[in-house]
């Protein structure tokens, strides 16, 4: 497995050079934070976008921008936000690095959702008033696109449709302070651990009140995983590592649909990287959810996942092809949502501040 993405060198206030200009959005909760201007080491010509992941978490001041962003005091512990970069090609017009407060993810669903809803809300990317735009986005775990419909000249949703995903193991054993669990582990542009919640047998719900043992089991079952390499990419490398734990609950039973389609109704609360809580359904964490349930046979052609988050917000999943990927069978998955604008912000640095670039407290 490739080194821990989530250490890297953090530089000095030296790292600053201006205000910087920020635009933040939510999608189903989950904060956003677009970087237009970002660090000149991740924007230089040459490089694809997980090439310039690489370089962002190997420079010293791109990683002091993303703390000075992410953490207190001008965000959060549970802070998101991206970069943006040049596109691989011609053929995206976004390139895009996600962050968080621990480094630098291939992959985020619900940013796709935001940049897509941003593209088209500003003109970056030219829309009708009604009808359905694609914004194509290069991201470290490959090309995904974000389908942004409108109406009466506003945006509508959005459907994010990703890089294929896989199930990567089935029945995985893992030790424990809950004792011996099984997980299975399936990749949605990035890897991800998914078990029922009501395996760690506390009782607990996909509710607010029970985020904090929710995170305390996320976290070590993460890393127990990763302890024992479970989750390795079968073709790069630097996708390789559990970047987050599903925990999963009904929320009924499937209904059939007058066309003989179904829809299923499913609650979740996804732990990524060291802790942090996805206040959406997960976009990238839906995507392995429709992997698995794929190759399971509870989601078909046709069929429609309702994913609801912790905090009540929806996601709606379907498989938009199916394929093969590294000699197995995967799915290319479509998650549909919405996202709003809630601000920008332009921040500064003072010289005399002595906590630069911040810190993160839970």
């Amino acid at each position: 497995m490739t080194a821990d993405p989530y250490t890297a060198p953090i530089g000095t206030a030296d790292s600053y050079t201006g205000p910087i200009g920020t635009v933040d959005w939510h999608t189903g909760g989950e904060p956003f934070r677009i970087v237009s201007a970002s660090p000149p080491a991740v924007t230089g010509p040459g490089l694809t976008v997980a090439e310039r992941r690489t370089t962002a978490m190997a420079d010293a001041g791109a990683q002091w921008t993303r703390a000075l962003l992410c953490g207190e005091p001008r965000g959060h512990a549970d802070m998101y936000g991206a970069f943006l970069v040049p596109p691989d090609d011609a053929g995206a017009q976004l390139g895009a690095l996600f962050w968080h407060k621990d480094g630098f993810s291939t992959a985020c669903g619900h940013g796709t959702i935001a940049l897509g809803a941003w593209a088209v809300a500003t003109g970056l990317v030219p829309a009708p008033a009604d009808g359905t735009t694609d914004v194509v986005i290069d991201v470290p775990s490959g090309r995904v696109t974000a389908s942004v419909r409108t109406a009466d000249g506003r945006v509508a949703d959005v459907t994010f449709i990703n890089v294929p995903g896989h199930v990567h193991a089935r029945g995985v054993e893992v030790a424990t302070s809950y004792g011996s669990l099984t997980v299975d582990i399936a990749f949605g542009g990035a890897m991800y651990a998914v078990l029922p919640l009501d395996r760690l047998g506390l009782g607990l719900r996909v509710r607010p009140g029970d985020v904090t043992a929710i995170v305390a089991a996320g976290r070590e079952i993460r890393d127990a995983l990763n302890a024992v390499r479970a989750a390795e990419h079968p073709d790069d490398a630097r996708l390789s590592g559990v970047y987050g734990t599903v925990f999963t609950e009904e929320a009924g039973t499937p209904v059939e649909r007058p066309d003989g389609t179904r829809r299923l109704h499913h609650r979740n609360v996804t732990v990524f990287a060291d802790g942090q809580v996805d206040r959406s359904p997960c976009g990238s964490g839906t995507a392995a959810r429709v992997a698995l349930l794929a190759d399971a046979g509870e989601l078909r052609l046709g069929d429609e996942l309702r994913h609801e988050s912790v905090v009540g917000s929806v996601f709606r999943a379907r498989i938009e092809r199916l394929t093969t990927v590294h000699g197995r069978p995967a799915v290319v998955p479509a998650v549909t949502g919405t996202a709003y604008a809630t601000g920008t912000s332009r921040f500064t640095v003072d010289p005399d501040d002595t906590l630069v670039p911040g810190f993160v407290l839970r």
